[in-house]
């Protein structure tokens, strides 16, 4: 499924960045920085999307069995972040 929006922090703010998302049919949320004197113009009801996302990560990181990849392949490892997702959604 190919993505609608690229949500990313200012740190990606950057012309390739954007072209190659443009190139990809979709869309740039992205706010500009503070060095451009172009006016940010990006959807920021989508951006707020950026923050929960961010979060979850920051939650998956607390169980440390997923910092450090005790797991030895894709597939185990994939599962874990499963039960894990599955965790921290029902507290």
């Amino acid at each position: 499924m190919p993505a609608v929006h690229v949500l990313a922090d200012t740190a990606y703010d950057a012309d390739h960045f954007r072209d190659a998302i443009a190139a990809a049919k979709a869309q740039a949320v992205i706010p500009f920085s503070r060095s451009r004197s172009a006016v940010s113009n990006h959807d920021r009801h989508v951006y707020k999307e950026r923050n929960l996302v961010e979060r979850f990560f920051n939650k998956l990181k607390h169980f440390r069995r997923i910092a450090t990849r005790y797991e030895q392949t894709a597939r185990a490892f994939l599962s874990m972040v499963q039960l894990v997702a599955v965790v921290i959604w029902t507290r």
